[in-house]
């Protein structure tokens, strides 16, 4: 680590409202993932701001039984951490009412990021800057909405649609004027979704351009990165995703690293192992069913084995359970003093994928200033 991303590290906390998140590290929102579970189980690693996954706007007013049960927070996650996906201003604003009326959260996102097909053929997430003024008009709705009870608003988006398509300075000089607390950038188009390199650079360019905090998001891998990004773009903070699935150690990580100190978390397997039967137990009792926690633990195995020297079976088979009593005795499997493939660090994790074409609405990039919610664009359930 160099000197001078140690001095930017060892600094200050990241102020939104009136939170003070330190180490200004945040949780991405990621569907399927950053449940209650997952969040205290990377809360019990290191400090920081730890983000729901995202909930529709709609489905929260209509108060869907299963969007109800991704609000959940632990007792004690201060603060709470909550973000939204909306395209029409009036149901964004209806949406956060609700929120700060029932005090079901201390902090809200709005997603202006997410490239995935079925919500960018209606508008929303990162095709929506592209449309200014209802991009405008949003953000102004959620920042007034929440004004009352104090509580921030934040935005999370992309580069733009694709790199004819930029939106980030414009986007987040809007999003300043309209109130908000901080904006998040992942370093990418919607056309990458998750390929290549993040731009780092837009990062900085950003943050040269606004007066409110940025935060850093995109190939924060190990807890260095981070160090590199802040160094290398003058940002606030970082927001990690991908980064720390099969391994909420990396939390502890970032919270040495903007400690400065050089620590860093190798577990061997049988550590390993304790971190996924404590995953798979949080589950089960945020699910309410053993079964119904081993079955959404699955797909989190292949990410806490990735470069251990684990036979093929006992991965399908740890892949498979459907009990925490059948989880152990795979467990017991494994060797326990197998160290930690440290090839693998610095690696990508999580969804890799090759750059695709963002499905848009008929005549979206047309008509910039038009602030029209374009139809059916409310999404009437969450998650991915």
């Amino acid at each position: 680590m160099t000197s001078s991303a140690a001095a930017r590290a060892v600094p200050g906390s990241l102020a939104l409202g009136g939170h003070q998140v330190w180490p200004p590290v945040v949780l991405a929102p990621m569907a399927g993932i950053t449940n209650v579970a997952f969040r205290q189980l990377c809360r019990e690693q290191g400090g920081g701001l730890y983000v729901c996954e995202m909930v529709t706007t709609r489905a929260l007013v209509e108060r869907n039984p299963r969007t109800m049960r991704m609000i959940a927070f632990g007792r004690d996650e201060r603060p709470r951490s909550l973000q939204l996906y909306g395209v029409d201003p009036e149901t964004t604003a209806a949406a956060v009412r609700m929120v700060v009326e029932e005090d079901l959260a201390d902090h809200i996102d709005l997603n202006f990021g997410c490239p995935v097909p079925k919500v960018t053929r209606k508008g929303g997430g990162a095709a929506l800057p592209w449309r200014r003024r209802l991009f405008a008009r949003l953000v102004r709705s959620a920042v007034a909405a929440a004004a009352p009870a104090g509580v921030p608003v934040t935005v999370k988006m992309r580069k733009g649609i694709d790199d004819d398509h930029l939106t980030y300075v414009e986007a987040g000089l809007a999003a300043q004027e309209a109130g908000v607390a901080a904006v998040a950038l992942h370093a990418r188009t919607a056309e990458q979704r998750y390929s290549g390199s993040a731009d780092w650079d837009a990062i900085a360019t950003l943050k040269q351009a606004l007066d409110v905090p940025v935060l850093g998001n995109g190939d924060i891998w190990e807890a260095d990165d981070a160090l590199r990004m802040l160094e290398r773009t003058g940002a606030d903070g970082v927001v990690v995703g991908r980064g720390c699935l099969g391994r909420p150690w990396l939390f502890a990580d970032l919270a040495a690293a903007f400690a400065g100190r050089s620590d860093r978390v190798l577990p061997d397997l049988g550590q390993v192992a304790g971190t996924m039967r404590r995953h798979a137990e949080l589950l089960a009792g945020w699910l309410g069913s053993e079964r119904d926690g081993c079955t959404d633990f699955r797909k989190h195995v292949a990410w806490y084995l990735k470069g251990f020297p684990v036979g093929g079976e006992l991965r399908r088979s740890l892949a498979m359970i459907n009990s925490l009593a059948e989880l152990d005795d795979l467990l017991g499997k494994l060797d326990p003093v197998e160290p930690f493939p440290t090839h693998t660090l610095g690696q990508p994790r999580g969804r890799t994928n090759s750059p695709g074409k963002v499905y848009l609405p008929d005549g979206w990039l047309s008509d910039r200033d038009s602030d029209v919610v374009p139809a059916g664009a409310e999404m009437d359930d969450s998650g991915g």
